[in-house]
């Protein structure tokens, strides 16, 4: 149901009723119908108008309560034109008999020019009225938007602070790890010379069971020298790496095959490699990364001489390097703890190592913005995936 302003249409239908009492009353008296019918039409037509206007109101930007203000206004036109006539009736020089025609004109014309006024008037309210809801709504925004600023604000303190934190906690990290090594080391260099010594000079006088423990305490000596000296490289990644500048993958993984070079040999590994791209990266820690992987696949190779293949492959704005192996895989649940430090799948009588060395590699990648990742099914190798940056990122550090 639409809805109407009752004062305009209630104000359209009075004037109607009046048109066609007056014309009523003049064809009663014995006027001509054809100029009562003009005159029905030239006050009619304008209750017409104002039935409209009461219609049209609803749909309008003009708000209810000013709905009486239209009506106002167009009562107030027709009290002008009503002064005007009395006026006219009332001077002297002019005749006082006016036709219903003239009375009709004029008062169509007050109660129109009046409610052009109210309109307008009342339009011009709404958008006052308007303008000042959105100029609320603005401040209520404006507001909100700066509570949320003072909140950012103060949580970017906070994570100053926690960045200040963590950097003073890394540095007595560095600190702590640097000191230990340098005082374990010296202590496992005594320990494994004299263990070395007690072995050349009473040798002979050991027994079979005093040679096997002096062997024990050596490897144990030399395994934990090994531990110290990765331990302090893991906790040196961040702060002691150099700036990120262009490398030569291919480069970079020669030395690496060099470095391996004996053990390549020993097991009789067959190494292929396809062309490797430039990016930007640390080339002393890329060498040990691709050392690390290397040599990951040549100890878990399984009974078959170790086969890895070295590729990569352009994935949006980063290279992925893939070293992928036959050896015996990782199961599912373990692809995670693979990363973690000193966590170990297998025993060191199994295979050696201090189970640092992939999570070495991790910190690594995480160091160059990137990332390393296995995919793996037990009996069917492993494929090792690390994200490096293009060369285009060497300015980063």
């Amino acid at each position: 149901m639409v809805r109407r302003s009752r004062y305009v249409h209630v104000l359209g239908l009075g004037i109607i009723a009046v048109a066609a009492g007056q014309s009523l009353l003049k064809v009663a008296s014995g006027g001509s119908a054809l100029e009562a019918l003009i005159d029905f039409l030239l006050l009619g037509l304008t209750g017409v108008l104002f039935l409209y206007v009461g219609r049209w109101l609803s749909e309008s930007e003009i708000e209810p309560d000013l709905y009486r203000r239209v009506a106002t206004w167009s009562l107030a036109g027709v009290g002008v034109m009503f002064v005007f006539l009395l006026l006219r009736a009332l001077h002297p020089g002019i005749p006082t008999e006016f036709t219903f025609g003239t009375r009709a004109v004029a008062l169509a014309i007050g109660s129109v020019a009046g409610l052009g006024i109210g309109i307008h008037e009342s339009r011009a309210i709404a958008r006052e009225r308007e303008i000042e809801r959105r100029n609320d709504a603005l401040e209520r925004v404006q507001t909100r938007l700066e509570e949320r600023n003072d909140e950012l604000r103060e949580t970017q303190r906070e994570l100053e602070a926690i960045v200040g934190e963590l950097e003073t906690s890394n540095e007595r990290l560095e600190q702590f790890a640097s000191a230990a090594s340098h005082d374990l080391q010296e202590p496992l260099r005594m320990i494994s010379s004299y263990l070395r010594l007690l072995e050349e000079r009473y040798g002979d006088d050991l027994d079979g069971d005093a040679e096997e423990f002096v062997a024990f305490a050596v490897d144990g000596a030399d395994r934990l020298q090994v531990m110290v000296d990765d331990l302090l490289a893991y906790s040196r990644v961040e702060t002691r790496g150099d700036p990120l500048e262009p490398v030569e993958l291919d480069a970079v993984l020669e030395d690496a095959l060099t470095d391996l070079g004996v053990r390549i040999e020993e097991t009789d590994a067959e190494i292929t490699v396809e062309e490797l791209p430039r990016v930007a990266g640390d080339r002393s820690q890329l060498r040990q990364l691709f050392q690390n992987l290397l040599s990951n696949s040549l100890e878990y190779s399984g009974d078959e001489p170790p086969r890895v293949h070295v590729s990569a492959e352009r994935v949006g704005s980063r290279w992925e390097i893939r070293v992928r192996d036959e050896g015996i895989g990782i199961d599912s649940e373990d692809q995670e703890r693979i990363f973690e430090a000193f966590d170990r799948l297998h025993t060191q009588e199994d295979h050696e190592g201090t189970g640092i060395g992939l999570a070495l590699c991790q910190r690594i990648a995480e160091r160059h913005d990137g990332t390393l990742e296995v995919d793996s099914e037990p009996g069917e190798g492993a494929t090792f995936s690390v994200v490096l940056p293009p060369v285009e990122e060497a300015s980063a550090t």
